[in-house]
């Protein structure tokens, strides 16, 4: 148990809203009203958005959901408004005059922000709860542990964008936001009492400062199940299936998976199959899905294809972008800088054990991982904790961060023996072998 981890009540189903489950915000009309009583409340926003994930190509939000105090709660239909409406506007504008809270905000933040919700000030409860010690941080365990009351999830992967939405998707919709003010001052509470308030805050406003992730380099390097691959040819089959799929599923704004699953690619890759005899024998230890049969002949092609590109037009067996090697291969080709790695996360574990945080929450491997592989000059030789603050300021790291973390990244670049016990490696995705 964390030092704040409160003890448990029993909790108490939460069946339905206070005041009942609201009507779909679907009119210009009822949009206004929503707004007008929201403009009556007082204090903080609870802000949720409802997605059509594993069902939709987009991540487009499906049903917004907003709740004030003395404001209503309000379940608002983006649908017929569009992204960009004025309406959305007008509702931008005052969510701008308070605080939005969010759960797990990086979730949500891109399709609110592609209606035009763009939040000035943040309360992530997740990440409170991450930065607070607690150990479970789901909306469901923190209303469990926090405020005594549960709170079913049986509709957390429907498919939101059906219309209309059924009476009990709404209800649980509602829930998501109901007590998420009440829950955001529980959270306050540990973190105040912790003494890592400022620690959330900052956070909080990295979240809202990040800019949009770059488009991914060879996004379809990221197909599950790479580890099977062993030959050029077979990459070439994957890349060819991945882009024919890709397009397709956006042109129709349909799930990926749904059109053709990973799994499936990679079958294909290994088996190469040229006709659709062979394709439903290279798929049989997987199981056929009949869905994947309405686009039989653009996956023939696109196998053919690319066994008929030539050989040095083929994928190189590893990507080109700015990725480290694996940590497996640091302790016996880079020993030099697996030896301050294996101190700096020893350190950094402490830390965070001490501190009641998560690891990753402490720091991003990622920052500790590229500061071992190239560490500032200086450091190579003398403690050099400005070298190293410096080095992760320019990777992301926030303050706070830097100055817990910082001393003991400088110390563990000066040495020079790995650490008896190898450092618990996390997981990580594996290269595609030559």
């Amino acid at each position: 148990m964390s030092e704040t981890e409160p003890v448990a009540p029993i909790a108490i189903p939460l069946i339905a809203p206070a005041h009942g489950v609201p009507a779909v915000v679907d009119t210009e009309e009822k949009f206004i009203a929503a707004l007008h009583d929201l403009e009556n409340g007082s204090g903080p926003f609870a802000v949720d958005a409802e997605r059509a994930s594993g069902y939709k190509y987009s991540s487009r939000a499906y049903l917004i959901q907003i709740k004030r105090t003395d404001g209503g709660l309000h379940l608002i239909d983006p649908i017929p408004f569009g992204p960009g409406h004025v309406l959305f506007s007008r509702l931008n504008e005052l969510l701008n005059t308070d605080e939005v809270i969010l759960h797990a905000s990086t979730q949500d933040l891109p399709c609110l922000r592609e209606i035009g919700i763009n939040p000035s000030k943040l309360f992530d409860t997740e990440l409170g709860g991450r930065i607070a010690g607690l150990p479970r941080v789901g909306l469901g365990p923190l209303l469990e542990s926090l405020m005594g009351v549960s709170l079913a999830k049986e509709h957390s992967a429907v498919d939101w964008s059906t219309r209309p939405l059924p009476p009990e998707w709404l209800n649980y919709a509602a829930l998501d936001v109901e007590l998420l003010v009440a829950l955001r001052e529980k959270i306050y509470e540990l973190l105040s009492d912790a003494k890592k308030w400022s620690w959330a805050e900052q956070e909080f406003a990295a979240i809202l400062l990040s800019p949009p992730a770059p488009p991914r380099i060879d996004p379809w390097r990221r197909t599950s199940g790479m580890h099977k691959i062993k030959k050029r040819d077979q990459l070439a089959i994957i890349k060819n299936l991945w882009t024919a799929r890709n397009e397709i599923a956006k042109a129709n704004d349909v799930a990926s998976g749904k059109l053709l699953n990973d799994a499936a690619i990679i079958e294909f890759a290994i088996h190469k199959p040229l006709t659709k005899k062979d394709a439903e024998k290279a798929l049989r230890p997987i199981g056929m899905r009949a869905r994947w049969l309405e686009n039989m002949p653009t996956w023939l092609e696109a196998i053919e294809s690319a066994l008929a590109t030539p050989e040095d037009h083929w994928p190189p067996m590893k990507s080109g972008a700015d990725t480290l090697p694996p940590i497996k291969l640091w302790r016996e080709r880079f020993p030099e800088k697996y030896a301050p790695l294996t101190h700096a996360r020893f350190a950094i574990e402490n830390l965070a054990q001490e501190l009641f945080i998560p690891v990753e929450n402490l720091i991003s491997p990622e920052i500790i991982r590229r500061i071992c592989w190239a560490p500032p000059v200086t450091s190579t030789s003398t403690l050099d904790v400005a070298g190293v603050s410096e080095a992760m300021a320019k990777l992301g790291a926030r303050s706070w961060q830097i100055d817990i973390v910082a001393p003991s990244v400088a110390a563990a670049l000066l040495e020079r023996e790995a650490r008896e016990i190898p450092v618990p490696q996390a997981p990580e995705a594996e290269p595609v072998s030559d």
